[in-house]
């Protein structure tokens, strides 16, 4: 895994072989942020980062500059892997150890961009369910985004507050707005 841009920008990160993830590919988290790029100013954005598996999309956002970044996760490797290197890079993310769904449930803080990467073999009603947890809780702020990567013959379109979408080789991005 390596961040693309920013304080760290070549930094490769090896995480322990153990963990239950798939890191998002160095092509598909460079599209994304080039599309986040031309919305926020990273150093003002307030981010959740569901599924957060091995912290990469968490430490690509505070390599390019923001400082309030929240990952979730269920596993504790995941959960010691990311606190791990956030404080030897002096990151500043917070981690918390949740299940996702409980956590949407009772939290009350709200974000500029909420991203889940949830297992691509999630049931199509939990990927369905992010969103409207998301939603129903009012999680996101004025202007603000929630992305779910998924595999690329999954569809979210039919969703409320579905935006768009973008393909970077089996993984595509859904974007919902406010």
């Amino acid at each position: 895994m390596r961040i693309i841009s920013g304080k760290h920008k070549g930094r490769h990160l090896t995480a322990p072989k153990k963990l239950p993830v798939r890191p998002t590919t160095d092509m598909a988290k460079e599209g994304l942020f080039n599309i986040l790029n031309n919305s926020y100013y990273f150093e003002d954005v307030k981010v959740l980062d569901l599924f957060t598996g091995t912290g990469n999309i968490s430490f690509e956002f505070a390599s390019r500059g923001a400082t309030d970044i929240l990952a979730i996760d269920a596993h504790t490797g995941c959960v010691h892997y990311v606190d791990k290197v956030s404080k030897d890079l002096e990151m500043g993310i917070r981690i918390l150890k949740s299940d996702v769904f409980s956590f949407l449930e009772r939290n009350t803080e709200r974000f500029n961009i909420i991203f889940a990467d949830p297992f691509y073999d999630m049931p199509q009603e939990d990927f369905e369910k992010l969103p409207e947890l998301v939603f129903k809780h009012n999680l996101l702020m004025e202007d603000g985004t929630l992305i779910i990567e998924h595999a690329k013959q999954m569809s979210l379109e039919h969703l409320p507050h579905f935006d768009r979408f973008r393909k970077y080789g089996g993984s595509v991005f859904s974007f919902f707005s406010v």
